[in-house]
């Protein structure tokens, strides 16, 4: 089967940039109410046709159904300052209209074996077209800024290895890991006292 990629991605090009909208619009709200925003910051991609290749290649999935075996095609990255934020913005997600939730995988609560932590939402999003509306499948990450320079790092990690770190290696990315966890617990505690100091900045600078 040929694909047409230009065809088979615009609906999630469509639908990440909408999504980054929409999730900027309630970072906005948050700020004109002057309340903490759970979400810091917002980003998004649309894999390449040479990145979902590969991971059709490497995963043995049917490319015949791409649309469902791949659910990250669209993806999203929402920042969190707090671990507290992520679930806040879990329900947030939970409680709009606009798409339906189809998984929720806590990689917080049960971090992978590397040392992963993040939260993942699959969504199915509709995407309205001239001749009708196309639902696709999103991934949105939801983590923190310390969580999101681990899993940074070892995504690149991961790309020089392919996936097969020395052993020493390996063990010190899991330390890494558990340092990144422990600096968001130690933030967490004194979240009051950095709240308190970010509103008092915003009041006074300039």
């Amino acid at each position: 089967m040929t694909i047409e990629w230009e065809e088979m991605l615009a609906p999630y090009n469509q639908a990440v940039e909408e999504l980054k909208v929409k999730l900027k619009g309630i970072r906005r709200e948050y700020t004109r109410k002057n309340i903490h925003s759970p979400i810091e910051f917002v980003t998004g991609r649309v894999k390449t046709p040479e990145s979902i290749a590969e991971k059709v290649r490497v995963r043995h999935l049917d490319k015949n159904h791409l649309e469902t075996e791949v659910q990250d095609i669209g993806g999203l990255r929402v920042m969190c300052q707090f671990v507290e934020d992520i679930y806040d913005v879990v329900q947030l997600l939970r409680e709009r209209q606009d798409f339906e939730i189809v998984t929720e995988r806590d990689y917080i609560l049960n971090k992978k074996a590397s040392g992963y932590r993040s939260y993942h939402v699959v969504i199915s999003y509709p995407v309205e077209k001239i001749d009708g509306i196309q639902h696709v499948l999103l991934e949105i990450q939801i983590r923190t800024l310390a969580m999101n320079f681990w899993a940074t790092i070892e995504h690149s990690l991961n790309y020089k290895y392919a996936g097969d770190y020395p052993k020493t290696l390996h063990r010190r990315l899991e330390r890494a890991a558990e340092a990144a966890f422990q600096l968001d617990k130690e933030m967490s505690e004194i979240r009051e006292d950095i709240q308190i100091a970010q509103d008092y900045f915003k009041t006074n600078k300039g």
